[in-house]
């Protein structure tokens, strides 16, 4: 497969496999997985960078125990719509697991899902410092996800 349009992106699964969210930073990748009606995302996993080719491996056994069929990768665009540094490397991690499995990947605006998500936790979930450091980046994959599919909704 290849990078696809988030439209795009239905059609190139196979019907009622669920699709995987990530939030990609310098140190974790955040997982989270959609359920098989794609309608609800969960957090999944926290994928501690070390190797590319280990944390793709660690991300695909994830994907083959959920049954899923393809990837959401939060792009981290500028405020103001530009695409800077951060941009580029979500896109070579894209390519560089395109090279690895053929499987179709999307990309979702993810700006501010972070924030959005330790002000969550924060104010609602009313968590410590340290539990936010060990959920936001799965928990922001899921804010990703969910809002894919959302908009594929």
């Amino acid at each position: 497969m290849a990078v696809v349009e988030l439209a795009e992106l239905p059609g190139a699964l196979p019907a009622r496999a669920p699709v995987v969210g990530l939030d990609l930073g310098e140190k974790t990748i955040g997982v989270a997985v959609s359920d098989t009606s794609r309608m609800v995302a969960s957090p999944l996993a926290l994928i501690r960078r070390t190797k590319f080719t280990a944390d793709a491996a660690e991300l695909f056994a994830l994907m083959e125990t959920r049954g899923a069929a393809g990837l959401v990768i939060g792009l981290p665009v500028n405020m103001d719509g530009t695409e800077g540094p951060r941009c580029q490397s979500a896109r070579a991690f894209a390519r560089n697991i395109l090279r690895l499995k053929d499987l179709p990947i999307a990309f979702w605006d993810e700006r501010l899902s972070s924030e959005a998500v330790n002000r969550m936790l924060i104010d609602e979930a009313d968590t410590t410092r340290a539990r936010r450091a060990q959920v936001v980046d799965k928990a922001a994959a899921a804010w990703i996800l969910q809002g894919a599919l959302d908009r594929l909704g």
